[in-house]
């Protein structure tokens, strides 16, 4: 296993495995961030060849868990990107106020920061009560933390700063209540999201949304799937519903860029056909 070209070789015919074998489509993803993570987690857990971690991942569904969990990006804060946050708060957020029922989707939630993090500004707009958020990620582990509405409290100084950055207007700490070295957040948001598991590259759209975000996702993606996954959220969003991107994912190029505007200097984007 000395030369790179056979671990290229060695990552298809297993990329090919997790597809027929668990349903999950990664040939689309950028080979070399997904390289990497697959080559790590084959070094981390110390296996002889790469014939046997390929059975292992094959034949043990639970060992199939821990793959998934390693080569899924599962980087996130609350309030990241305070100025994302502060146009979502003062600008599209009440826009939205206008619907009788808002629903917003946020694609690849990981473990829940984003989704807690809309539903504290919904609720400062009130607009909490006639609204809805959908959480989804491809990674079941993720989506199950991120049900539990916990928050390590080594990151409150960092959330705190962040929420007050993007313009929260009241004392964050009055969202959770400190539980040993976690922060559990309110009842009342947790019961306006709903996680769920949700593949961007084999499953379908399940509703009409106001607002999705997927942000900091798509990089991940080569260009053929980013298309077909622009294509989901397009006939997953109401006309003059936005699309918010993370910071080096762009709309512009793809087959659905004529049909929208950007929306503000933030990568959000609005449905205008």
């Amino acid at each position: 296993m000395n030369s790179a070209d056979k671990y290229d070789e060695y990552i298809e015919m297993l990329l090919g495995d997790v597809l027929e074998v668990y349903g999950y489509d990664f040939t689309g993803y950028s080979r070399a961030s997904l390289r990497r993570r697959i080559v790590r987690l084959y070094e981390l857990d110390s296996f002889v060849s790469f014939a046997e971690f390929r059975y292992k991942i094959r034949t043990e569904p639970s060992y199939f868990k821990r793959f998934l969990e390693e080569i899924t990006i599962n980087v996130t804060e609350m309030f990241r990107d305070p100025s994302f946050y502060k146009t979502l708060r003062t600008d599209i957020l009440p826009r939205l106020g206008t619907y009788p029922f808002i629903r917003i989707w946020i694609a690849g939630c990981s473990t829940g920061e984003e989704a807690y993090s809309v539903a504290i500004f919904l609720k400062e707009l009130n607009l909490l009560q006639k609204s809805l958020i959908y959480a989804t990620d491809i990674n079941s582990a993720v989506v199950e933390n991120a049900s539990q509405a916990m928050i390590p409290l080594s990151k409150i100084k960092l959330y705190t700063e962040n929420y007050i950055d993007a313009g929260g207007n009241q004392e964050f700490s009055d969202y959770y209540t400190a539980n040993y070295s976690l922060g559990k957040l309110q009842d009342e948001l947790r019961a306006k999201i709903i996680f769920s598991t949700h593949n961007l590259v084999t499953d379908n759209s399940f509703n009409e949304f106001q607002l999705i975000l997927c942000r900091n996702v798509i990089i991940y993606f080569d260009r053929q799937l980013q298309m077909k996954v622009f294509e989901l959220f397009d006939g997953s969003l109401a006309e003059f519903g936005y699309l918010a991107l993370g910071t080096k994912e762009t709309l512009d190029f793809s087959t659905i860029s004529k049909k929208y505007e950007r929306h503000s200097s933030e990568k959000i984007w609005r449905k205008i056909h």
